[in-house]
């Protein structure tokens, strides 16, 4: 009879199931768009991912598709995908999305519960940390994360679900604006001290005109102005 198998060792981890490979390729890409490795007019070819990502060239142009979709990159037969760079026109969707959602939900936020207050302020230092560390791709994800926790503190799902599809388009612009202008960091860190500090005092109107200022600020730069 053949013998049964035996049984994993006591204290012997189970072995990880790799995702699927146009996953992993499609994460790989996605982060590398994301975080600026591969930045925008960037001409990305299959077999380039391929060796990278140590797959076939199937599921890589599987998860070029997706992306295409999502508008990150555009294919390009027999020459690959080009990272498309941020637009101006995106950035001012973006910005118009935005205002209307977070300056309802800081309206909403308050009176601010202990506990919006207390995961701001983790949020904050966090940021700080990250941005005296260098670390813009960090500090980029904790920025959004700290505007999206007010909006889900209203405890509206399907807002939340529509802001949470901004995501890629906030950390993508956010880690492009840090690069180029490496000034924003400490205003935004202000900012955002200021927007808390409006939530603590209970002070809607105030934390709405804050959000509309620090957020506004980012269509100067869809209209070629800076401040």
């Amino acid at each position: 009879m053949p013998s049964a198998p035996s049984a994993p060792t006591a204290g012997t981890p189970a072995p990880v199931k790799q995702p699927p490979a146009a996953d992993r390729v499609y994460a790989h890409v996605k982060q590398g768009v994301l975080d600026r490795r591969y930045e925008g007019g960037t001409l990305l070819t299959e077999g380039e991912l391929a060796e990278a990502t140590g797959v076939s060239r199937t599921p890589v142009r599987e998860a070029l598709l997706r992306l295409e979709v999502e508008g990150l990159i555009r294919l390009y037969p027999k020459k690959g995908a080009l990272v498309l760079p941020v637009s101006a026109q995106e950035i001012a969707d973006v910005v118009e999305t935005r205002l209307l959602v977070e300056e309802h939900a800081a309206r909403k936020a308050v009176p601010a519960p202990a506990g919006l207050i207390e995961r701001l302020e983790e949020l904050l230092a966090r940021q700080k940390a990250e941005a005296a560390a260098g670390d813009l791709a960090a500090a980029a994800v904790t920025d959004r994360c700290f505007h999206a926790e007010i909006v889900r503190s209203g405890g509206n799902e399907i807002l939340s679900r529509l802001y949470d599809q901004l995501r890629d388009r906030q950390l993508r612009m956010g880690v492009a604006i840090m690069h180029s202008h490496p000034d924003r960091i400490a205003k935004t860190l202000t900012e955002h001290e200021e927007i808390l500090q409006a939530l603590r005092a209970g002070d809607a109107e105030r934390a709405v005109a804050l959000v509309h200022r620090h957020v506004g600020w980012f269509s100067h730069l869809a209209r070629g102005e800076v401040r």
